[in-house]
């Protein structure tokens, strides 16, 4: 049933061969067809105006009130690309090793290595959008490090990289909308995926300000709509990202792969207090000069500047000599948990060990530290209270990215024909854990360099198919159950909020299946989520109506969705009894608390199908071959 569509030939050659044998469409046919994007963020905005360049009709819908606020807008560190400015021994072949590395051997490698080869390609058209990259003295562009590599290669805009792209995506898609290639429409939601003999064939929207549901026909349906991390309810997303699109993709018979691949980021904001929503990001960038301790005496109490530096425990660069500070993500969340675990937590709370910026300052001085950090500095300290440049910064791991989503193949396709999913939505390129600064590339090589291939040859067979009318029987059916849901979550007469059921769903996956899961708590996480969905369509209460703007019922329906999601992402992690990566079952483990692969078991993605509300899903396999890499115990030592 699974079929990547790998092209045949040398990992090297693959995406060359590929792009030289694709079926194209015409200039004049791609007039006649019309394409659906559902995201304005990096993925969808440059997957739109590339689309629209090229000629096809565009439509492309957001929940916000602007592309500009797009989650993408928050990343902050910057983006990676193989470009080798620093000499300093970069190559594809290295990016692609580093990010298969990373992922702990979970991912596809001919779609990483498609990654990293076009990585070059987008930051040569984010500088000539006027992306205000960093600089060197002489002119050329900036590069600094992240996590799980040993060159520099992170191209990035202050701490404000994500802001910058994102501007630069929007104006080029400004500019078809201004020239009449892409319709926009904001503040609309989709609520339903229209299949039609098979394909997919439109969506179901709702107009957020008005409450109208409106129909949109599409020879194809592109999903950019982001990642799920927000079942977790405390995350570093923004408020409003959801699962939505995709779950309704899921239902409609799209795969859903590894969505037990989360990822926890190990510099953020720890928690102050039980009714905070959010979480709040420091970019992993903070890690070049930073360096992470924690006091060597457990319930260390003590000013951090009152602790000498023989009594701290810089247990990053003890650990792993070798990358230091900048292990991965999910090395680094894992020991941080570990410190405090083992008693020597600092803060209130204790969950926080610090990050410290004294020798960064001794060594470059205030002033080039400003210049690289400045904007987080001033976040930190208007959040907490504290100066970073006198007072080490307080952070603890937290909910980031997902690296499951959407099954794709190779062209991006999802197992919907003609449906496509891109960016976080999708699971491809990642594996296990992704590495830093890594998101923005994906986004953007799938929106401007990716998909404007493969989907031609989708819809090169496509091109006799005429525009179908809305009021088709699928439109009435897909629309119908659209209404009738929220119609349900309306009329139901509970006394609970629908914030309140979103926290505890939140607190279940956050105990069980968030840095360190077991057979146990997992089994016990089905059981509370199954009986938590059945509360919540019993004892929900969303006030006001369906014809008007009504943030509470757009909420519920996610919350409802996140419920449906937050089982099986438990059912995959159970079902996934090794660890790799962002998944780590305390069950296997090596003696030095390592993620320990079984290779032999589980060398595969999973691809969870939809069989109905009353039956349990089905688990595929596509099953991962290494040719170019050899499978080993990643080491950051």
């Amino acid at each position: 049933m699974l079929e990547s569509r790998i092209p045949d030939g040398q990992l090297t050659d693959k995406w060359t061969n590929y792009k030289s044998r694709v079926p194209l469409v015409s200039p004049s046919n791609k007039r006649r067809l019309d394409v659906i994007v559902i995201g304005t963020g990096l993925a969808g905005a440059s997957a739109a105006s590339s689309m629209a360049e090229m000629g096809y009709n565009v439509k492309t819908f957001c929940f916000q009130d602007s592309p500009r606020r797009a989650h993408s807008i928050a990343a902050q560190g910057g983006i990676n690309a193989a470009k080798n400015y620093q000499n300093d021994g970069d190559s594809i072949y290295r990016l692609f090793y580093d990010t298969i590395k990373g992922g702990d051997y979970r991912s596809r490698e001919a779609n990483v290595y498609r990654l990293a080869e076009v990585s070059a390609n987008i930051i040569d058209q984010c500088v000539a959008q006027g992306v205000p990259f960093a600089r060197e003295y002489g002119g050329t562009l900036d590069n600094r490090s992240f996590g799980g590599v040993q060159v520099s290669r992170t191209f990035y805009a202050r701490g404000q990289t994500g802001q910058q792209l994102l501007l630069g995506a929007y104006s080029a898609l400004s500019r078809q909308i201004a020239k009449g290639s892409v319709t926009m429409f904001n503040r609309h939601e989709m609520l339903d995926i229209v299949k039609i003999d098979g394909k997919a064939r439109g969506v179901i929207v709702r107009n957020l300000m008005t409450g109208e549901y409106e129909r949109h026909f599409g020879h194809a349906v592109v999903l950019a709509t982001g990642g799920y991390g927000n079942v977790f309810y405390l995350s570093t997303n923004a408020m409003g990202s959801n699962v939505t699109a995709a779950w309704k993709a899921y239902k409609k018979g799209a795969m859903f792969g590894n969505p037990c691949f989360t990822q926890i980021h190990p510099t953020c904001i720890p928690v102050s207090g039980d009714y905070q929503s959010k979480l709040t990001l420091m970019s992993e960038s903070l890690r070049n000069d930073g360096r992470i301790w924690v006091p060597k005496k457990k319930g260390d109490n003590r000013r951090p500047r009152d602790i000498p530096e023989d009594e701290r425990d810089y247990y990053l660069e003890r650990r792993y000599p070798a990358f230091g500070n900048l292990v991965p993500r999910d090395v680094a969340s894992r020991a941080a948990k570990e410190r405090c675990d083992e008693g020597f937590g600092v803060g209130p709370t204790k969950l926080a060990v610090y990050l410290d910026f004294k020798d960064a300052i001794k060594r470059l001085g205030q002033d080039v530290v400003s210049a690289r950090y400045g904007n987080l500095f001033q976040m930190y300290a208007k959040i907490t209270g504290d100066d970073p440049y006198t007072t080490p910064m307080r952070i603890y791991p937290a909910v980031h990215y997902t690296m499951g989503g959407l099954w794709v193949d190779y062209n991006l396709m999802t197992t919907v024909p003609g449906l496509y999913a891109i960016g976080e939505c999708n699971y491809s390129d990642h594996g296990a854990n992704r590495l830093g600064a890594s998101a923005l590339m994906q986004g953007l090589a799938d929106g401007y360099f990716v998909l404007p291939y493969t989907i031609g040859e989708y819809l090169s067979n496509d091109i006799r198919t005429p525009a179908i009318p809305i009021d088709h029987e699928a439109f009435d059916k897909a629309e119908k159950d659209a209404r009738d849901r929220n119609d349900r979550l309306l009329k139901n007469n509970g006394n609970r909020s629908v914030e309140s059921f979103h926290r505890d769903l939140g607190h279940i996956m956050w105990e069980n299946c968030g840095m360190a899961r077991n057979q146990g708590g997992l089994t016990k996480a089905i059981s509370e989520i199954q009986s938590l969905k059945k509360d919540y369509w019993e004892k929900v209460r969303v006030p006001g109506r369906d014809n008007v703007l009504n943030p509470e019922l757009e909420k519920a329906g996610r919350v409802a969705d996140f419920l449906e999601l937050g089982e099986l992402m438990v059912r995959d992690a159970l079902d996934r009894s090794e660890s790799c990566g962002g998944h780590f079952r305390e069950e296997s483990q090596t003696e030095e608390g390592e993620a320990l692969r079984d290779d032999e078991n589980f060398t595969f993605s999973s691809a969870w199908e939809y069989k109905g509300e009353a039956t349990e899903p089905i688990r595929n396999k596509e099953e991962l071959t290494f040719d170019t890499v050899h499978l080993t115990q990643r080491s950051y030592k």
